[in-house]
């Protein structure tokens, strides 16, 4: 009898499981599955890979198609409070430059974003953006404003999410902008060196 009202204290009092860190990514339709099923995106990927490890990780892919730095930057406060994330991938300003947008604003959303994650308590992921060559001096001084950023604010830097896509148009959806659903193991396998330090 007392042992089994021992076994049974320890069930009532054992200190509950504790609750998975997030991993918050705020990005694009580049990050947010465009075209083919969420399931097949690069976060959601992610997700299984921690799942696989049993590291004590899920993910928040709050991700939206056509987002702007400006538009990531509205809805980023609410995002902090409702997931109280351990870890912020940003992956945004890409609709910045297909616009042609002022590079100081996207600067400033971006830095915005990056010091408001840190006060919550979370470490950053930067994931930059090149634009086609066809963007002139632009598209140089958009791909540079990411280092800028990532250098000003000490943050970890992933220069160009689709870097190991970029030169493969078999790999791009008919838009020739959107990677197909077999290009996004190839972006984890790319994000994943620079997120896994983070992961504490």
């Amino acid at each position: 009898m007392r042992a089994f009202l021992f076994l049974l204290s320890l069930l009532v009092f054992a200190p509950p499981a504790l609750a998975a860190k997030t991993i918050l990514v705020m990005g694009d339709s580049l990050s947010a599955g465009y075209g083919i099923r969420p399931q097949q995106a690069w976060p959601s990927l992610l997700q299984e890979r921690l799942r696989e490890l049993r590291l004590d990780y899920s993910v928040a892919n709050l991700s939206i198609s056509g987002e702007t730095s400006a538009g990531g930057r509205a809805r980023f406060a609410a995002a902090l409070q409702a997931h109280q994330p351990a870890v912020v991938i940003l992956a945004l300003g890409a609709n910045d430059g297909l616009r042609g947008l002022p590079l100081k604003q996207m600067e400033n959303n971006l830095e915005t974003m990056i010091v408001a994650a840190r006060k919550s308590g979370a470490r950053v992921l930067l994931a930059g953006m090149r634009l086609p060559p066809n963007y002139g001096p632009y598209a140089d001084q958009f791909f540079q404003r990411f280092g800028d950023i990532a250098k000003a604010e000490k943050t970890a830097y992933l220069p160009f999410l689709l870097e190991p896509v970029a030169t493969r148009p078999e790999l791009f959806q008919a838009d020739r902008l959107h990677p197909t659903a077999d290009a996004q193991p190839l972006l984890l396998e790319h994000v994943w060196p620079a997120l896994r330090p983070l992961l504490r």
